[in-house]
């Protein structure tokens, strides 16, 4: 069984169920049937915060991901993603801010079960992943395949 948390401490208008569709999917198609994902919707100060600290970056991002642990067709991992960084992005690529969270949660669960966008091969991979999931919530994304995020 696969377990599925969301903590929204801001009150970020979601669709809970549709962020765990999305997860679940993205996990099934890799073989995961079990585990516990939590999904965290933090402000940019929080990602920031943690980015500095886990990354030794001096900025807020849109999405991190960590696995907590992998065992044969189990994974637990955390996704943790900016609502403030969603919003000013959801107005360059018009669509709204929660279909951008639906976009973070994908990209981090698509981190979570080993992809990676860290170079232009790995990277159009990850792209073509997140389309085929934003696809089946009736979403095509308008980002250019050379953006770096």
């Amino acid at each position: 069984m696969l377990r599925i948390d969301i903590c929204n401490e801001h009150g970020f208008p979601l669709d809970e169920g549709r962020l765990k569709k999305a997860v679940r999917a993205v996990l099934k198609e890799s073989g995961f049937d079990g585990g516990e994902i939590s999904i965290a919707v933090v402000d940019d100060a929080e990602m920031h915060a943690l980015n500095r600290k886990y990354l030794e970056h001096d900025y807020p991002t849109d999405v991190l991901s960590f696995v907590l642990d992998e065992e044969d067709s189990r994974l637990d991992g955390e996704i943790i993603v900016s609502s403030d960084y969603a919003a000013r992005e959801a107005k360059i690529y018009n669509w709204t801010a929660e279909d951008e969270i639906l976009l973070y949660v994908i990209h981090g669960s698509l981190h979570l079960v080993g992809h990676d966008d860290q170079d232009a091969a790995s990277k159009k991979l990850m792209r073509e992943q997140e389309r085929k999931h934003l696809l089946s919530f009736g979403l095509v994304p308008s980002y250019d395949e050379k953006e770096v995020s």
